[in-house]
This record gives C-alpha cells, sequence and structure tokens, in this order.
C-alpha cells in the first residue's frame, strides 16, 4: 500500500523569507498584499498610502494598482501572497519587493527577476511601471533602497 505525499508544508518551506526591516518596504509590502488580496481598489490600502505620503498620495497609489494590474495579467503562474499579518514572505513577495527596490540602481537584474517570477519572454511594461513606483515612492521621501 502506498501513502499519498504529505501535503502540509512547514512555515519555513512556505514562506521562507523574513519580512522587510525598512518601514518603506514594509508599507509597499502592506500594499502588494491588500491589493493582491482585495483588489485594485482597497480603501485601507488607498488609507495607508494616504498617511504614509500625505496629499502627495495619489501616484503611488495608482502606480501600485498598475502595477499589480501588470502583473496579474502577465504572470505565467500565480504569485502567492501571504496574508497582511504575516511576518514572513512568500518567494513571490520577496522576488517583487528586490525588482522594485533594485530598478533604479540595477536594471538588468530588476528586469531578469521579473521575467523569471512572471515566467515571461519580455516584461518591459511591467519594468517600467515597477520603476516608475520607486520613483514616486523617492519623490515621496520613501526611498526602497
Amino acid at each position: 500500500m502506498t501513502t499519498a505525499p504529505s501535503l502540509s508544508l512547514s512555515l519555513a518551506e512556505m514562506l521562507p523569507h523574513s519580512r522587510p526591516a525598512q518601514a518603506d518596504r514594509l508599507l509597499l509590502l502592506y500594499g502588494i498584499r491588500r491589493t493582491g488580496a482585495q483588489g485594485l481598489h482597497d480603501a485601507a490600502t488607498a488609507h495607508a498610502f494616504m498617511t504614509a505620503f500625505g496629499s502627495h498620495f495619489r501616484r503611488p497609489l495608482l502606480l501600485l494598482r498598475a502595477l499589480m494590474a501588470e502583473v496579474s495579467k502577465t504572470s505565467a503562474s500565480p504569485i502567492q501572497i501571504a496574508p497582511c499579518c504575516c511576518p514572513r514572505m512568500t518567494g513571490g513577495e520577496a522576488a517583487l519587493l528586490e525588482v522594485i527596490g533594485s530598478v533604479e540602481t540595477q536594471p538588468e537584474r530588476a528586469d531578469l527577476l521579473l521575467r523569471d517570477l512572471l515566467g515571461v519572454r519580455h516584461a518591459g511594461g511591467t519594468a517600467a511601471t515597477a520603476h516608475l513606483l520607486a520613483l514616486a515612492f523617492r519623490e515621496g521621501g520613501r526611498p526602497l533602497d
């Protein structure tokens, strides 16, 4: 008699990365998680960005929504997203944060990571949106690097 493989994974296997220590990256992670789970027009994400960026919250929020829509549309497979309260990150979340955090200083590396994450050959439009989002964070006084 054969037994079925165990479907339970350890927490370390499901969530292999620690959440970022930097407050600005935590804000971005929160926005990614809320937008991914609750949709593009999530009020909690808008409130968090309004609180963090003040009256200039619209640009980073719009660019986050655009990025999440593009990632959803172009990804060859689903990207796992953990709940907002989770103290660890999935591999997909960590990769997306790394792409956005490094796109200004290492665009080739960020493009390669993004193509790998999405499972596509070309991710130019999504990379450009990630770059604009990183710039919006920087201009809002919340650099991600």
